[in-house]
C-alpha cells in the first residue's frame, strides 16, 4: 500500500502521515516514510531521537554525483537519468522499530529546475519507493505533485489531501486534487484536519465539492502541546480511533480499482 499526504502548508499533513506511520508500525506493519517536504520535519514528529541531525539527500553531494554524474554545480555536465537507488533506503533511512524514515530535503529553486541532478536522484528515489518497495509506504510531500511524474504517480494506492477551514486550504486542495487525477492517480481522498466544531464539517463538504471527505479529526490539544516541547506526536484515544478508521477505508478503497480514473 502506498499513500501519498499532500496539503496546503500548515494544515496537519505531516502530523496525518506520522500518526499513519505510527499506526501501521504499531499493528506490527513494516513502513517506509519518506519526507517529501522541502520543510522537513517528519522525522521530529515521529518521535525519532536526534531528529535535527538526520541528514537529507539532496546534501549528499558526493553520493550524487557517484550516481548521477554530477551536482548542480557541474554547469554543462552530463549526468544519468535513472541512477541506482535500490540500495539507498537501507543504507541512509534512518530506523525506529517498524517505521524507517528518509528525509529527501530541499532544492533550491534558483541553483536548479526539475532537471537538475539533484531532482532526479530524488525522483527515482520516490519512484523506487513507490514501484518496488514491498513496505507500507508513507510519502509525506508538500503542496502540490512536485515528486511525481506520469509514470510515478501509477504507484501511488490512495492520494490523502490534508484540508482545515480556511479558503486557502480549499483553493489548494482543488488544484492538488487536478493535477493528481491529471496524472492518474484514481484515489484522491480528503482529510478535514483541525475541525474546532462541527458546523465547520459541513462548509467545508460543500467547499470541496467533487472531492471525497473519507475522515474528519478534531482540533487535538494534545499534539499541539508536545509539538511545543518538541516531543514525538502524542494524541488522544479518539484520535487514535479515527486514525485506525481512516487506516479502514484506505485500505477498502485502495483494493477496488475502478476500470478508468
Amino acid at each position: 500500500m502506498k499513500i501519498a499526504v499532500t496539503g496546503k502548508g500548515g494544515v496537519g499533513k505531516t502530523t496525518i502521515s506520522a500518526l499513519l506511520a505510527l499506526e501501521l508500525a504499531a499493528q506490527g506493519r513494516k513502513v517506509f516514510a519518506i519526507d517529501a517536504d522541502p520543510d522537513a520535519n517528519l522525522a521530529s514528529v515521529l518521535g525519532i531521537p536526534d531528529a535535527d541531525s538526520i541528514r537529507p539527500l539532496v546534501d549528499m553531494k558526493a553520493l550524487i554525483k557517484e550516481r548521477v554524474g554530477a551536482t548542480s554545480e557541474d554547469i554543462g555536465s552530463y549526468f544519468t537519468m535513472n541512477p541506482r537507488v535500490d540500495d539507498i533506503p537501507e543504507q541512509y533511512g534512518v530506523r525506529m522499530g517498524n517505521i524507517r524514515l528518509l528525509v529527501l530535503g530541499h532544492i533550491p529553486k534558483a541553483r536548479g529546475g526539475c532537471a537538475c541532478p539533484e531532482n532526479i536522484f530524488l525522483r527515482e528515489m520516490v519512484n523506487h519507493a513507490l514501484t518496488q518497495q514491498e513496505e507500507v509506504v508513507i510519502l509525506d510531500m508538500e503542496a502540490g505533485v512536485e515528486h511525481l511524474g506520469r509514470g510515478t504517480a501509477g504507484g501511488v494506492d490512495v492520494m490523502l489531501i490534508v484540508v482545515e477551514h480556511s479558503r486557502q486550504s480549499i483553493e489548494t486542495a482543488h488544484r492538488i486534487y487536478k493535477l493528481a487525477r491529471e496524472l492518474g492517480i484514481v484515489h484522491v481522498l480528503a482529510v478535514v484536519n483541525k475541525l474546532t466544531h462541527s458546523s465547520e464539517l459541513t462548509s467545508i463538504e460543500n467547499a470541496l465539492a467533487g472531492i471525497p471527505v473519507i475522515a474528519a479529526l478534531q482540533d487535538d490539544r494534545t499534539i499541539r502541546e508536545e509539538s511545543l516541547q518538541g516531543f514525538g506526536v502524542q494524541y488522544t484515544s479518539d484520535t487514535k480511533a479515527k486514525i485506525k478508521d481512516l487506516l479502514t477505508i484506505i485500505e477498502n478503497r485502495q483494493s477496488t480499482k475502478p476500470s478508468c480514473p
